[in-house]
C-alpha cells in the first residue's frame, strides 16, 4: 500500500469541500455560535458513553480491524491516533468525531456487510476526516441541529443566529466534506474498486443476495443518475430532497454521485502527482474556529442565560 509520509490535507482537499466551509464561515452568526459551541459542549461525555457501551479495538480487542487501521494510519501519516470503538449497531454505518481526543465509531453492521479491503476503504475515509479537521465543524452542525428545534421554546439568544441558512450551509459542507474523505479512501487503497463496492454496498448491498449484485450495473446507475441532470426540473428535484424536501436534510451525497467524484479524481494529473510524492507537507486542516470574540450578542446571550438559570431557581422555590 502507497504512504504519504507528511501529507497535508490541503494535498487531497476537494476544492468544494474548501467552498462550502468558506461560505458557511462568512455567514452571519457563524463565529457566535462556535463560540457557543466551544463554551458548553464537552468531548469527555462522549468518550464515557463509548467506553461504557461499546467495545474498544485494539491488538486483542477486533485485532484484524485493529491492524487495518493502523495501516491506514500510517498511509496518511495522521499525528494524533484516534481511538477506534465497535458499536453493536445493526446500520451500516461508522463516523469520527472528538479535536483533542479523536475517535472513530464503527458500527458492527460495517463489520458484517463489507469486504475486508472495503472495510480498510471505510477507515481511511474516516482518517481523512480527521486529517481534515472536519470533526470540529461537524460537531457544531449537530448541535446546531439540534438547538434549532429548541429555539422555538427558549431562544437562548440564538434565536436570530440559527437561521435556515445557515443550517443550509452546515448540511451543504457536511456532504461536500464526504468528497474530500473518499479522496482519503483513494490514496490508500489506491483502487477504485473496493471504494465503488463499498458505496454499492451502502445504497442496498445484502450478504443474503450478495451473488446477485453486479458492479458494472451499479457503475451504469451511477451514469444514468448524471443524465438526469439534462433536464432543469430534475436538478431542481435533486436540490429539493437534498435540503429537505422530504422532511429532512441529507448529510451525504448520494453513494451513485460519490462515484463520480472520485473517478473523475482518479483520472486527475493531481492524483497522480500525489502517488509519485509531489504533494503539499506540514500543517493538515481547516481554519480553526475563532472563539475569543467579544461583542454585543455575545454579552446578551450571557444575560439571557442567566436570568433563565434565576427564574428556573425560583421556579423550584415557589414549589
Amino acid at each position: 500500500m502507497p504512504t504519504y509520509p507528511g501529507i497535508s490535507s490541503e494535498a487531497f482537499r476537494h476544492p468544494l469541500d474548501r467552498q462550502a466551509e468558506e461560505a458557511l464561515r462568512n455567514l452571519p452568526g457563524f463565529k457566535l455560535l462556535a463560540s457557543r459551541f466551544v463554551e458548553y459542549i464537552y468531548e469527555r461525555p462522549q468518550q464515557i458513553y463509548l467506553m461504557g457501551n461499546t467495545i474498544k479495538a485494539g491488538p486483542r480487542q477486533y485485532s484484524t480491524l485493529y491492524g487495518m487501521f493502523r495501516e491506514c494510519v500510517r498511509d496518511l501519516d495522521v499525528s494524533i491516533e484516534p481511538t477506534l470503538y465497535v458499536d453493536q449497531n445493526p446500520r451500516v454505518n461508522s463516523y469520527t468525531l472528538g479535536t483533542e481526543h479523536p475517535y472513530i465509531v464503527v458500527n458492527s453492521g460495517l463489520l458484517d456487510l463489507l469486504e475486508e479491503d472495503e472495510l480498510r476503504t471505510v477507515l481511511a475515509h474516516e482518517l481523512g476526516h480527521l486529517q481534515c479537521e472536519h470533526p470540529v465543524l461537524t460537531q457544531m452542525a449537530m448541535w446546531a441541529m439540534g438547538a434549532a428545534s429548541f429555539v422555538g421554546e427558549v431562544t437562548l439568544g440564538l434565536g436570530n443566529v440559527i437561521t435556515t441558512g445557515l443550517l443550509y450551509a452546515f448540511y451543504e459542507w457536511r456532504r461536500k466534506a464526504e468528497l474530500s474523505a473518499d479522496r482519503a479512501a483513494l490514496l490508500v487503497t489506491d483502487d477504485l474498486n473496493p471504494i465503488f463496492r463499498t458505496m454499492m454496498k451502502l445504497s442496498g448491498g445484502s450478504m443474503k443476495y450478495a451473488n446477485e449484485v453486479s458492479l458494472s450495473e451499479f457503475t451504469q446507475q451511477s451514469q444514468d443518475y448524471q443524465d438526469l441532470d439534462q433536464e432543469q426540473l430534475n436538478q431542481i428535484y435533486k436540490f429539493l430532497i437534498y435540503n429537505g424536501g422530504n422532511g429532512t436534510f441529507l448529510g451525504h451525497p448520494f453513494p451513485v454521485e460519490r462515484l463520480k467524484f472520485i473517478k473523475d479524481w482518479d483520472e486527475s494529473k493531481e492524483y497522480q502527482d500525489i502517488k509519485a510524492g509531489h504533494y503539499a507537507r506540514g500543517e493538515s486542516g481547516s481554519v480553526e474556529v475563532e472563539t475569543e470574540e467579544k461583542n454585543d450578542d455575545v454579552d446578551n446571550l450571557r444575560r439571557q442565560v442567566e436570568e433563565l438559570r434565576r427564574e428556573i431557581e425560583r421556579t423550584k422555590k415557589q414549589d
